[in-house]
């Protein structure tokens, strides 16, 4: 049995075909992976996980959504809205007001986000560790191969 799964509980599992039946399996999909590549991406994730907090102006938005640029910001919250998950509200006010905020179908993924997010926090460390291991592996494969090379180079010097 796999860590974090307990006795009498399965896993979730993903549908074996696509909902048209297109293909075997969601990765054959086009339309789960047009899905998955819009609320799988990093910035998705981190505008929708600040959103589950209310309301918010685009201002304030990039401002808790660190590192990310303002065109950045606009394509995403761009796409999110056009996929029905985000809501734009444009106040006639002067200066103009935009405020962004999770539709119902938007909340519907705070979930699983949250789930996420936990599960990286719980497993950062381990996550460290394996590319501290894989990094100090391909170093040395490299220098290996880097006086691999450099010995052939020498031994066809006349």
């Amino acid at each position: 049995m796999s860590p974090g799964h307990t006795e009498g509980t399965t896993p979730p599992t993903m549908p074996s075909t696509c909902p048209s039946g297109d293909g075997p399996g969601p990765t054959a999909c086009p339309a789960v992976r047009e899905v998955l590549d819009r609320v799988g991406d990093k910035w998705s994730v981190l505008v929708i996980a600040n959103l589950g907090g209310g309301a918010r102006r685009f201002s304030e938005l990039r401002r808790s959504v660190e590192g990310i640029s303002q065109r950045m910001l606009t394509l995403t919250v761009r796409g999110l809205e056009r996929d029905g998950l985000v809501r734009r509200t444009q106040y006639e006010t002067i200066p103009p007001k935009v405020e962004y905020a999770l539709t119902p179908l938007g909340e519907t993924l705070l979930e699983p986000i949250k789930a996420l997010a936990m599960w990286a926090a719980q497993n950062r460390t381990d996550i460290q560790q394996a590319r501290a291991r894989f990094d100090a592996r391909s170093a040395a494969s490299d220098a290996a191969s880097d006086a691999a090379s450099d010995d052939g180079a020498l031994a066809s010097m006349p």
